[in-house]
């Protein structure tokens, strides 16, 4: 059986034990899909990356995402956390306090910014595909959703928002609830989540509430993927990047500025707390550009057999 080493870290928090927990094998190279899917279930995190030899002459590494159940094309914490490493350890050079590295994913190479200081990592920031805005649910199916959440239907269309999916690379269904406590009352009902999830081929439902915990953060949010083995995710790039998308489309947050800048905050639910940072761009009413970053702490080494 041959070693290979894999960090663990959690992303979007300064703070060990909180964040979303990644774990990253250095060393991808010659495992099989099957052997990845084996190492992420083993995990058992919501995801797991593997780091290989890029096929674009663009990227300077090939990244592999796995749930324990799934791969994905995309996700914002593995990215996220993954740069990190990768800068940490040495794989890859830190020529200066600001510089971008180029991971090639399923959906193709994407920059990472990592900002440094003192000889640390101090910020690192990704850059998402521009939006689409696809279906908004009709009523019916807004009422089996709040069902599949333990909700009522007007916990959702009091907000006056559509529930409506979304992707910046992955395809994604933001879900407005009207109160934090409304948000904190969630239960799963998992046969009427996975009857919508599947009707809108997604695996990823977003719920958020303007209404927050911390006075810093603009949005309050909980993801549940259970088509991905991922029954509640404590903090998630690529959906904050949806959101942060959505909220300027509609005109929630932003005005006419620019430039918006967000913090969402997830996983107090979970008991871990995230913060993580959103900043849009746009040209007129066109979405440009969508970056999503935040804060990454080491907190295990150590080998696997394969």
């Amino acid at each position: 059986m041959a070693p290979r080493r894999f960090i663990q870290v959690d992303v979007f928090t300064e703070t060990p034990f909180c964040g979303n927990p990644l774990a990253v094998i250095l060393d991808g190279h010659g495992l099989t899909g099957d052997q990845m899917q084996a190492i992420a279930r083993e995990m058992n995190l919501s995801e797991t990356t593997f780091v290989l030899p890029p096929t674009d002459a663009s990227a300077d590494v090939k990244v592999r995402i796995f749930t324990p159940q799934i791969e994905l094309p995309f996700a914002g914490h593995p990215v996220v956390g993954t740069g990190y490493v990768l800068v940490t350890e040495g794989l890859l050079p830190r020529p200066a306090e600001h510089f971008a590295i180029h991971l090639e994913l399923g959906v193709g190479v994407l920059p990472v910014d990592i900002a440094c200081a003192d000889g640390a990592v101090t910020q690192v920031i990704m850059t998402q595909r521009a939006p689409q805005f696809l279906a908004e649910l009709p009523l019916d199916d807004v009422g089996q959703l709040a069902r599949g959440l333990g909700l009522e239907a007007q916990d959702l269309l009091s907000t006056g928002l559509p529930a409506q999916l979304v992707s910046t690379g992955l395809s994604q269904l933001m879900v407005p609830v009207r109160s934090l406590a409304a948000m904190r009352a969630i239960t799963l009902e998992l046969g009427a989540l996975h009857t919508v999830c599947e009707r809108y081929r997604t695996h990823s439902i977003y719920a958020f509430s303007c209404e927050t915990v911390t006075a810093s953060a603009h949005v309050h949010s909980r993801l549940f993927a259970p088509l991905a083995g991922v029954l509640e995710d404590p903090a998630t790039g690529s959906a904050s990047g949806a959101l942060g998308a959505y909220l300027v489309h509609h005109r929630v947050i932003g005005g006419e500025a620019e430039v918006i800048q967000l913090e969402n905050e997830q996983g107090y639910e979970m008991g871990r707390p995230s913060r993580i940072l959103i900043e849009v761009t746009r040209n007129g009413g066109t979405i440009t550009r969508v970056r999503v970053g935040g804060q990454v702490v080491k907190v295990m080494k150590g080998t696997i057999y394969v």
